[in-house]
């Protein structure tokens, strides 16, 4: 005969669940990370639970010293976690019936582990948001730092990963802060539908008991209650919509990633990443190899497939809850550890980063990156777009065979693919003219480069 202890259904069957099953099913060995949580919910359930007299003031003082008596033992790395009792919640239940006997066993009155779970999912992942919008912003911190210091910092803006026209290295930084601005937009947002409270739902129709669920709302610091038991327990809408924003992050930080791989490239040559951020080859010892850039290109997949996991695990699910939902914590823990290690280790590796102007430079020169500057100058002084494009192109094709920069033909030469271009021109040939033309709003000119980093820290300081 099976322990009727050791199973909260086991009365309702006449033969033990088998050793395998027990193995397969058991999801302890994860989700024993929700035990704070769990207990952060079981004790706001049981203040409820006696607020409204379900509950006896000697039972819920049993239940407090316990629950403190077990947190202090989880801390202390001496809980002994049980697959036979299948997951955080049972092994808790257990050990505090074990520690004050029925006083424990009443605890579970209102309740199922179906919004149980579910609270503490919503809990741990609230938590880990405030995690996360800390180390976005640190991250942005840290590219706003070496934005400053390469304010005018003149580089090749690239379309098609060709030179395009002249950009400052600042500017460039700034689109990353952008991009991360609006990725720690959506997990503040995110978290609004993160913060309403399951529990109360019980197993999916309520509970007939007198429950007070604004209460276990308030002591929780939930914003409210999901209004429908049966979506309360069931859906895991916020679960997937936070893994859609984690793949958004590391979306932004692989494409970061791939630019400071390229970067770092002596054919490029642009920066330097810091050694304790690289490592070497086993034999090549000339290697200095972006270990750091590359993982962060590969766990973006990781994280992607996560995200399709959950999509996938909800696709066909009939209300209410399932044991499907078992399967939502693995692919939302990893999720969680893996942008949390990844903003980390980035935002550190951006404080790293040694900056080559000269080598920005004479990429520069080589992919004509003032002609568009030499275009506008001739729209500017009557000639039609499409025909000041024409002139320019053949402009180009004669310096690329004289082997020159435009700014290095001579105002005879210029003239002869347009007798509008005077003396004038070089001013605005040069990357330093091209910069300063770009004097407005999100351009990239130096001084809206530097106040676009005024008004970033504006708001990080202000939310």
């Amino acid at each position: 005969m099976q322990d009727a202890s050791n199973k909260a259904w086991s009365g309702r069957f006449a033969e033990p669940v088998s050793d395998l099953v027990k193995r397969f099913t058991a999801s302890v060995e994860f989700d024993k990370r929700l035990a704070e949580f769990d207990i952060e919910g079981s004790l706001a359930h049981a203040q409820m639970l006696n607020k409204v007299g379900v509950l006896s003031d000697d039972d819920l003082s049993a239940i407090s010293a316990g629950m403190a008596a077990i947190l202090e033992e989880i801390r202390a790395g001496k809980f002994e976690w049980s697959v036979d009792l299948e997951d955080v919640h049972m092994n808790i239940e257990r050990r505090l019936t074990d520690r004050i006997g029925d006083a424990g066993k009443r605890l579970h009155t209102g309740r199922s582990r179906n919004d149980q779970v579910a609270t503490d999912v919503r809990l741990y992942l609230r938590a880990a948001i405030d995690t996360l919008v800390v180390l976005v912003k640190d991250l942005q911190s840290a590219l706003i730092e070496l934005a400053e210091k390469n304010i005018a910092t003149a580089m090749p803006g690239f379309t098609h990963l060709q030179v395009a026209q002249p950009v400052t290295f600042g500017h460039h930084l700034l689109a990353y802060v952008e991009m991360l601005e609006r990725d720690r937009e959506r997990l503040i947002d995110g978290r609004k539908r993160v913060n309403r409270l399951p529990l109360g739902a019980a197993a999916l129709a309520g509970t007939s008991y007198p429950i007070d669920r604004h209460m276990v709302a308030s002591l929780l610091g939930f914003d409210g209650v999901c209004e429908n038991s049966l979506d309360a327990v069931s859906d895991r809408d916020f679960a997937i919509e936070f893994c859609a924003t984690a793949s958004l992050i590391m979306t932004h930080l692989s494409r970061l990633s791939e630019e400071l791989i390229l970067w770092m490239n002596p054919r490029f040559g642009f920066i330097d990443l810091a050694d304790r951020f690289c490592t070497g080859s086993s034999i090549m010892p000339q290697k200095k190899n972006p270990d750091i850039p590359e993982l962060v290109r590969g766990k973006t997949g990781r994280i992607n497939g996560n995200l399709m996991a959950l999509l996938t695990l909800m696709k066909s699910q009939p209300l209410a809850y399932n044991k499907d939902n078992q399967e939502d914590k693995e692919p939302l823990f990893d999720t969680i550890d893996t942008l949390i290690a990844t903003l980390r280790v980035y935002a550190d590796m951006m404080r790293g980063v040694v900056v080559k102007p000269e080598a920005m430079r004479r990429a520069l020169r080589q992919g004509f990156a003032t002609a568009t500057d030499l275009a506008d100058y001739l729209v500017k002084r009557g000639l039609a777009f499409r025909d000041a494009h024409e002139a320019v192109a053949q402009a180009v094709r004669y310096a690329e065979t004289a082997r020159k920069d435009l700014a290095e033909l001579t105002l005879v030469e210029l003239r002869s693919f347009s007798p509008l271009i005077g003396e004038d021109i070089f001013e605005f040939l040069t990357i330093e003219g091209s910069l300063a033309a770009r004097d407005h709003v999100g351009g990239t000119a130096p001084q809206q480069v530097k106040a676009a980093i005024a008004r970033a820290k504006q708001r990080l300081t202000s939310t």
